[in-house]
């Protein structure tokens, strides 16, 4: 464990996906200093203006301690909270859940996972049984806010909607980037720290970078090239490139070749999208166009990237899978410099084998209808399914890291439905403006109260790394496993006072004896209790965590791997591991059906077609376009209750080209009405050519100081919730991913 002590520590930033190593200087037992770990095997020194802002989260005297119970309203109708001991809020906890049961029973209680939780060992450890302890069947979380048409694309190619493939940034020659601002974010679906670095050395080495975007933004600043795009459109562009490269002959599908289904299908179904056709949707010239399909072609290695520009958009899952696809045809998926699947180092050692055809819809949402994703429903539908009477009503919420009431659709309607619960259980570190709902707020550590190992992000990263962070300081709070799994017992009928200890000793069983079932294990055949014996970690998470680094494809084996993984060996280790980078997997990583990539596995045919059907209708639409924007001071909502994150000028304006602010009566600082079908709201104006004409830019995640919320700073720099103009009724639905961008709004002066 930890201490006082002045020391120098080593740990990964848990802030965004970038995963960047930290040096965590400590002196008279707090933070002094916080700067890039140059030693770190993945970022070797490099840190963004989030990394150094650990010590103000942990000293932010709004970050809860201590648990919270609402003890009713005030005058204004603002929720009163108590800080009471964890026995009392957990017994709260269990008194709320088994009324609210008693009532209306078990699908009464519905759950939401917000984006925090990703970055939190104990929480990709144990989430997944406090929803099975919950028998928790309406599941929503930020996934359909985000990456959900990243899953559903993958599922239908790869046979798994974890299979994710990511640029190779270090290796390409030419990289293209779609919807996506890296300068600002490091990126996403692809943990890439230091990405400025490697664009810049990517342009050193002789190689160039296009981006795709409706924004100059600082990453279409650095580009070779920058093409504005009407926003949502990428599914146009990219069909007609894929029409181009098929015609061109510019098809060497590579490693894969051997094992693909579908060309000749592919070949009809695009036909309709020539580049004249995409050039009136786009806003891209036709000429651009043919250019781009053939540079691309060309290219002895081509990575094309989209993210969150092209995820949540009506289109957002054909644009995923066409993204895909010109990597298949151009030979760049599985092969350096392309599109290439990492290899985490808790892989489970398995046989290759085929898999079974991936499917959505195994349930609907009950209000709207719309098919289950990968075991979760919309979250545009929540408002509905707590609103709405019938049988299978909400009527409590159970949020782990999350603020749907800012970051979700139609975002004053999510706040009337949180408000009308019958309670609410929330873990979390701020007293927002969701979890001011609560019934009772279980807060769980601070980031450097508790230990860190990305479970998530490594199966994403542009290396194969692994890096461990034990806990900087000590502390008397229960971990966040400790909080999921004591819910958990409650809400399997064990009471509050069960003890957490139970239900890890349960994870990690199950874990091992799997293992020792599995003929390929490195454990295959070994007695359970002696390897129990053998597990290290000083937590529940450290524990799993040790188990599945062991028996997975770089682990000692429990001894029978010399120099393999373990928690003890990453210990040792404190600036991590590399272990070099990606390496084709193909096809022995497919788990599809007779391990083929069959291109039309999913219903993209039809939407192609539907597609081609609103090409027409956009060529006539003359509404300005909403668009969000990333800035590298902000990721979550919570993160602008630090100071030193928010100082300087105010970020949270309507962006909007000079044109358009002559023709609609608007200066620089002038106060905007922007209207959507679904809510409006006053924002001040920043006109700039950074923006295409006819797009408006709002940013994500603002709208603080609602009452009874407890976000000081934030509270200061409330800014304007983007999502109050988010239709909810607009979204993809091969996936369920709400619409963000490219929303039809009005602007007036206000």
């Amino acid at each position: 464990m930890t201490d006082t002590a002045d020391r120098t520590v080593f740990r990964t930033c848990p802030l965004c996906e970038a995963t960047c190593g930290l040096e965590i200087e400590i002196k008279d037992g707090a933070v002094k200093r916080i700067r890039g770990d140059r030693e770190d095997v993945f970022s070797k020194g490099f840190i963004c203006p989030k990394g150094s802002t650990l010590k103000q989260l942990h000293e932010d005297p709004d970050r809860l301690r201590k648990p919270l119970v609402r003890r009713g309203f005030d005058d204004s109708g603002a929720p009163v909270f108590e800080e009471v001991s964890w026995p009392e809020a957990y017994a709260e906890a269990d008194r709320v859940l088994r009324d609210v049961r008693e009532r209306h029973g078990n699908e009464a209680v519905g759950m939401y996972l917000g984006n925090p939780g990703a970055h939190v060992l104990g929480a990709a450890t144990h989430t997944r049984h406090l929803i099975k302890g919950l028998g928790a069947g309406a599941v929503f979380s930020a996934s359909t806010v985000d990456q959900m048409p990243r899953h559903v694309a993958s599922g239908y190619l790869y046979g798994s909607g974890g299979s994710m493939p990511v640029p190779d940034i270090d290796r390409t020659d030419l990289f293209v980037c779609l919807g996506a601002n890296p300068y600002a974010s490091n990126g996403s679906i692809a943990t890439v720290p230091d990405f400025p670095g490697r664009i810049e050395a990517l342009q050193e080495r002789g190689g160039r970078m296009i981006v795709i975007d409706p924004r100059r933004s600082r990453t279409a600043e650095q580009a070779d090239l920058h093409l504005p795009i009407r926003p949502g459109t990428d599914a146009v562009l990219l069909a007609a490139i894929v029409r181009q490269l098929l015609a061109d002959g510019h098809v060497g599908s590579g490693s894969v070749a051997d094992c693909l289904d579908g060309l000749d299908q592919l070949r009809a179904v695009v036909e309709p999208f020539t580049a004249a056709v995409a050039a009136e949707a786009t806003g891209i010239s036709e000429a651009s166009i043919e250019v781009l399909a053939t540079e691309i072609g060309a290219a002895d290695k081509a990575a094309v990237y989209g993210r969150i520009g092209t995820c949540t958009v009506e289109f957002g899952t054909l644009t995923t899978w066409l993204l895909d696809v010109v990597a298949i045809l151009t030979g760049n998926l599985d092969q350096p410099g392309g599109a290439m699947f990492p290899q985490p180092s808790h892989d489970r050692v398995r046989a290759d084998r085929p898999g079974r055809p991936y499917r959505v819809g195994r349930r609907h949402s009950r209000v709207n209808q719309r098919p289950e994703v990968q075991g979760e429903f919309p979250v545009a539908d929540l408002p509905d399914e707590i609103l709405e009477p019938g049988d299978g009503q909400l009527r409590m919420m159970v949020t782990v890291a999350g603020n749907p009431v800012l970051s979700c659709p139609d975002g004053d309607r999510m706040d009337e439905a949180f408000a009308s619960l019958d309670a609410m259980i929330s873990v979390d570190i701020y007293l927002n403006e969701t979890t001011r709902h609560a019934s009772v707020i279980l807060p769980p550590p601070g980031a450097l109260e508790k230990s860190h190992y990305d479970l998530n992000f490594t199966n994403l990263s542009v290396r194969n790394v692994a890096n461990f962070s034990p806990a900087v300081f000590d502390t008397d709070m229960p971990t966040e496993e400790d909080i999921l799994a004591t819910l958990a017992l409650i809400a399997l009928g064990l009471g509050p006072d069960a003890d957490p200890n139970d239900l890890h000793d349960q994870v990690l069983t199950g874990l091992l004896q799997a293992e020792i079932d599995a003929p390929e294990s490195p454990v295959a055949g070994r007695d359970l209790d002696e390897l129990l014996a053998m597990v290290e970690g000083d937590t529940g998470s450290e524990r799993v965590l040790d188990a599945m680094l062991r028996t997975g494809v770089r682990g000692d084996g429990f001894g029978t791997t010399k120099d393999g993984l373990s928690l003890d060996y990453l210990r040792a280790h404190p600036h991590g591991i590399d272990f070099g980078a990606l390496e084709p997997r193909l096809p022995g990583h497919l788990r599809t059906p007779e391990a083929r990539i069959d291109l039309f596995a999913g219903p993209f045919a039809e939407d192609l077609h539907r597609l081609q059907t609103r090409v027409t209708e956009w060529a006539a639409d003359g509404s300005l376009r909403l668009v969000g924007r990333r800035h590298l001071r902000s990721n979550n909502s919570w993160m602008h209750n630090l100071p030193v994150l928010v100082k300087g000028k105010p970020r949270c304006t309507l962006q909007l080209h000079p044109d358009d602010a002559v023709d609609l009566g608007l200066a620089d600082g002038d106060a905007a009405i922007v209207r959507s079908r679904v809510g409006e709201l006053i924002a001040p104006v920043e006109v700039t050519d950074s923006v295409m004409p006819g797009v408006v830019s709002l940013p994500h995640g603002w709208g603080h100081g609602k009452p009874g919320a407890r976000m000081n700073v934030a509270a200061e720099h409330a800014g304007v919730n983007s999502n109050v103009l988010t239709d909810p009724t607009m979204i993809d639905p091969l996936s369920g991913n709400a619409v963000l961008n490219g929303i039809p709004v009005e602007v007036v002066p206000a």
